[in-house]
């Protein structure tokens, strides 16, 4: 059985989704903090299971009887408490005799041990030397961070904001992470295996000039300070350089291109 973690989560789901175009519904489990979130998903025939990260108790049922499971990382920001719930659904998964771990890590973490990365860190540590068979998928960020709806203002202001500097972004898709992810989990020959997912790189300038392509009005980009807040942090990362990093990972485990920015802007401007 292959058991996702956190599944009730918008990353989750779309995992599960994949999974279920790739194997029968009765080989996946779901392990959720609110079983009653997901009837749709029991409803398909998935095993749904109470797993909650601050009751490892739960988790230890949750897990059991899994060949595979997909340890997606905890919601919590608060590096210490993350590291602890990570480090819990690891003696759980132990403790039920999981076959492998699969972990949705970030990029840098192997690396890096502060910020964003800490929890990261010490979680691919933990796995390192606790003895379970894994494959690590380090995510970047996400394109629905920078992506989303908001572009249409930009459409009919004319004017794209950019806090970013100009530099590079390489950004991957919440379904384009989730299908690797359900392939890792489908397929025999990931484990033992870290992969670095980047996207197709982009730039604030080439946003606009998509947005203008495709909306077929004019859109150009404006210098702007630093938002406020988590995006504020976002940008800084971006005009720092650190999301410029490019490996073919993602490319090679989706086994197709990821998907582009015009794709994307298509699709968000296309929504009703």
């Amino acid at each position: 059985m292959i058991v996702v973690s956190a599944a009730s989560g918008a990353f989750g789901r779309l995992v599960v989704g994949r999974l279920l175009d790739l194997v029968p519904a009765d080989r996946v489990g779901v392990a959720v903090r609110d079983p009653g979130k997901v009837p749709d998903l029991a409803a398909r025939g998935v095993h749904v299971r109470l797993g909650d990260y601050d009751d490892p108790a739960t988790l230890r049922t949750a897990f059991e009887g899994a060949d595979r499971l997909l340890l997606v990382s905890s919601p919590e920001l608060d590096p210490s408490r993350r590291t602890v719930q990570h480090r819990a659904a690891l003696g759980a998964a132990r403790a039920g005799g999981v076959g492998s771990v699969v972990y949705t890590s970030f990029l840098g973490a192997d690396t890096q041990a502060d910020g964003m990365t800490a929890a990261h860190h010490a979680t691919e540590r933990e796995l390192a030397s606790g003895g379970l068979p894994h494959t690590l998928l380090r995510h970047p960020f996400y394109s629905e961070a920078f992506l989303h709806s908001g572009l249409r203002a930009a459409v009919a202001s004319g004017e794209l904001a950019d806090g970013t500097g100009g530099r590079g972004i390489n950004t991957a898709s919440r379904g384009d992470l989730a299908e690797a992810a359900a392939r890792v989990l489908t397929e025999d020959h990931h484990v033992g295996r870290a992969y670095d997912f980047t996207g197709v790189l982009w730039t604030y300038d080439e946003l606009a000039d998509t947005l203008s392509g495709v909306s077929g009005r004019p859109v150009v980009r404006r210098e702007r300070d630093p938002a406020p807040g988590a995006q504020g942090w976002l940008e800084a990362q971006v005009r720092s350089g650190a999301p410029e990093r490019q490996t073919d990972d993602l490319q090679r485990v989706l086994g197709h291109p990821p998907t582009g920015l015009a794709q994307t802007v298509t699709a968000i401007l296309d929504q009703d």
